[in-house]
């Protein structure tokens, strides 16, 4: 009996990395997709390759996407600088890449379509997050809306398409005590917004700032710290 398949958002780091697992524990054949965008943190596209080796997914694919240049976002646009111990203070932070979650989810769609997929899993979170619209349930719920309007295979009543984000609702320490439960090597994970060269963490970004508050509250030690590994 062939496994059912999943297509998991994959970017290496410790929300998606837990989506893989929580995907793996419900018997799915995962078929992880990563983008290159231009993300001045491309050392996440490491991790997520590591990852997929380590946790043995049938297909792991890296897609180019080209994002709008100067001055769309600090993530892709090296003049603007990453905010430092500015969690929380803009609604919506200058490390909002425009549309983001659309194009990687229409990616995704597209290739669950191929492969008879029916679930895609997003590391989505709208609780201990950096306030990006993209994230939020009412996007997920649309998106999968037109998942279903918009392909062939949700037409013709083929595939019923769902967008999964298991971890939308949770916050930062119930995610890292779930991903520990699910036997996550963290020290694989990468999640900094503004790696040093070798990799390592800032530890001031709003991504750094979330996993600290994370592992803390959890009461877990956080090995993805060390020298070359980002927080």
């Amino acid at each position: 009996m062939t496994a059912s398949r999943a297509v998991v958002l994959l970017s290496g780091g410790l929300d998606s990395a837990t989506c893989l697992l929580i995907a793996r524990r419900e018997d799915f054949e995962v078929l992880a997709l990563s983008f290159d965008y231009g993300q001045r943190h491309a050392v996440e596209l490491d991790r997520a390759r590591a990852i997929a080796a380590r946790y043995g997914v049938r297909a792991h694919r890296i897609a180019r996407l080209d994002f709008p240049g100067k001055g769309a976002s600090a993530l892709t646009d090296l003049e603007i600088a990453v905010p430092r111990d500015g969690l929380g203070k803009e609604s919506i932070p200058v490390t909002y890449v425009p549309a983001r979650n659309t194009l990687f989810l229409a990616h995704a769609l597209a290739w669950a379509e191929i492969e008879g997929a029916s679930d895609v899993f997003i590391g989505a979170n709208a609780l201990d997050y950096s306030g990006y619209p993209d994230c939020r349930p009412e996007f997920l719920e649309a998106f999968e809306k037109m998942a279903n309007l918009g392909t062939k295979a949700g037409v013709e009543g083929r595939t019923a398409f769902r967008i999964r984000a298991p971890l939308v609702a949770m916050t930062k320490a119930q995610i890292v005590r779930l991903a520990a439960e699910l036997g996550l090597d963290f020290a694989l994970t990468s999640s900094c917004y503004s790696p040093g060269p070798l990799g390592q963490a800032c530890g001031s970004c709003d991504s750094c700032l979330l996993r600290e508050k994370g592992f803390r509250e959890a009461g877990i030690a956080d090995p993805g710290r060390g020298p070359g590994l980002s927080s």
